[in-house]
């Protein structure tokens, strides 16, 4: 790591890169959630970058890398690797400044994010199944073809280029007491930090990652970047294996605190903020509310706390599957397996149950073929909205006094 005294990006480049970025990049609203705050106990702020014209924060330093490129390399273009929002901004601004863009994606990319490059004239190549083998593309191509790698979240003027977030956040929410990171590769965290921490170093500064993805806080504990294994998370924009040198090296000494979320956690999260705020968030836009919901940080209560609702750049049907498995986490679609005799009555006897115990029944599957080998039961797979845990609490009581066998509940995630 390069010595804490001599950071790879400093207050100064941060400053020259709001003065790049002004005209092109939207000053998003950071606005009080009444919602939020009775949910979660604190006074929520939230900063609504996925209102950016790409969707997301990501078109920050993708647009104060672009400008500082030289004429010959604007001439021959700049390529990267990325899992969508990095790509959008690189191709929505590379169209502006007249700068040839190629994007290099895994081929489990949002078919949304794929489109809207193509949309906005990028080269987009779908290579391999994570972001190593993405990288590892990009690389070779920008080697052979001369073209600049912009580097999604490790490149100085792409951390620069994030961290003008913050001055935005100081002007809009000037007494925040804490401010929630999403945390991927950590350019965000470091860009951000490097200013509040010379100009509100009182401000608590908590970055939030997956657990399915925790690499950050591996390179914390490292002191170096750490390869992790990764697994799905409903964050795909934070799923890294490996924390950025130069960001790791920025944010080790001036981040206050680093905390996990579960996918259930993402989930719930992403259902709060389409219920409450009306608004489409990606989960790695959602991470900061799924730390706030689920008690990891009780210290916030009272104080005034700032989300980063970094993307919306989520696909519709995703955004759709993620939403049900949020109500299922929330204990409001409940599905369920019992066994019942194969005689007239049974199902309208099971039925009457459920009506007795106030849910609403979304389907039943009745099953004789794959109900095991006591030929008189049948097995029924029911799916039913219930109001909440609680709810499904009085049904299993219900189920069980009226002499339903209830094989086993299904949880989604």
């Amino acid at each position: 790591m390069k010595n804490e005294s001599n950071p790879p990006v400093s207050l100064a480049e941060v400053v020259a890169a709001r003065a790049r970025l002004n005209g092109a990049v939207h000053v998003t609203q950071c606005t009080e959630s009444a919602a939020l705050s009775e949910l979660t106990g604190a006074r929520i702020f939230c900063k609504q970058e996925f209102l950016q014209r790409t969707g997301s924060f990501k078109e920050r330093g993708a647009r104060n890398a672009l400008a500082q490129l030289s004429p010959e390399q604007a001439r021959t273009g700049a390529i990267a690797a990325s899992a969508g929002n990095h790509a959008l901004g690189l191709a929505w601004h590379g169209r502006a400044l007249d700068v040839p863009v190629t994007v290099v994606m895994p081929r489990f990319a949002p078919l949304v994010k794929v489109a809207r490059c193509r949309q906005f004239g990028a080269t987009v190549i779908l290579h391999g199944d994570t972001f190593d083998e993405a990288r590892g593309e990009a690389n070779r191509l920008a080697e052979e073809r001369r073209l600049k790698y912009i580097h999604p979240f490790d490149d100085p003027q792409v951390i620069a280029g994030q961290g003008t977030l913050a001055f935005e956040i100081l002007e809009q929410v000037p007494d925040a007491e804490a401010v929630l990171v999403p945390v991927g590769g950590g350019g965000l965290l470091a860009g951000v930090a490097t200013v509040w921490h010379t100009l509100k170093p009182e401000l608590q500064i908590i970055g939030v990652e997956p657990a399915n993805a925790a690499c950050f806080a591996a390179g914390l504990a490292a002191g170096a970047p750490v390869r992790v294994p990764t697994k799905f998370t409903l964050a795909d924009g934070l799923a890294v294996a490996e924390a950025g040198r130069n960001a790791l090296a920025i944010a080790r000494p001036l981040v206050h605190r680093l905390v996990q979320v579960s996918e259930e956690e993402l989930a719930l999260a992403i259902l709060r903020l389409a219920e409450l705020e009306k608004c489409i968030i990606e989960g790695a836009g959602a991470a900061g509310l799924a730390a706030l919901l689920n008690g990891h940080l009780p210290e916030l209560a009272g104080k005034k706390v700032v989300l980063l609702l970094t993307g919306g750049n989520i696909d519709p049907l995703a955004h759709s599957r993620v939403v049900e498995r949020g109500l299922a986490a929330d204990g409001r679609i409940y599905r369920f397996d019992v066994l019942l005799n194969d005689r007239p009555g049974s199902l309208a006897h099971l039925s009457s149950v459920l009506a007795d115990a106030g849910v609403n029944v979304t389907e039943i599957v009745h099953n004789r073929t794959f109900a095991g080998p006591d030929l008189s039961r049948v097995h029924v797979l029911c799916t039913v909205e219930t109001r909440d845990r609680a709810h499904i609490g009085i049904l299993n009581q219900r189920l069980a006094e009226n002499s339903v066998e209830l094989v086993h509940d299904r949880h989604p995630l």
